[in-house]
């Protein structure tokens, strides 16, 4: 089982899995659809690139191909309590 601190943020973020993402996201009474997913795998893509969580700009880039000119406001429909207090914690990053 992946180690998490007192805030439920992975300690390691190569522990991380698409499975724990899903039992993260229920947690948070959110449930992963396609824009999650593309959100989700882009931070993880960053983090196996630079060793580091993407910032939220880069992500809201990221989702703006798919949204064009609403890339912010569809991460907070997405994420509605927040980039770091959601994205991030499924993403299994702090």
């Amino acid at each position: 089982m992946a180690r998490r601190d007192e805030e439920g943020y992975l300690l390691d973020p190569d522990e991380w899995s698409e499975e724990w993402a899903c039992a993260a996201a229920a947690e948070l009474h959110l449930e992963l659809g396609d824009d999650h997913w593309l959100v989700i795998r882009f931070m993880r893509e960053w983090y196996q690139e630079h060793q580091v969580a993407a910032d939220a700009r880069h992500a809201m880039r990221h989702l703006e191909r798919r949204h064009p000119g609403e890339g912010r406001k569809r991460m907070f429909e997405l994420f509605p309590y927040g980039y770091v207090a959601q994205a991030c914690k499924i993403a299994g990053m702090k």
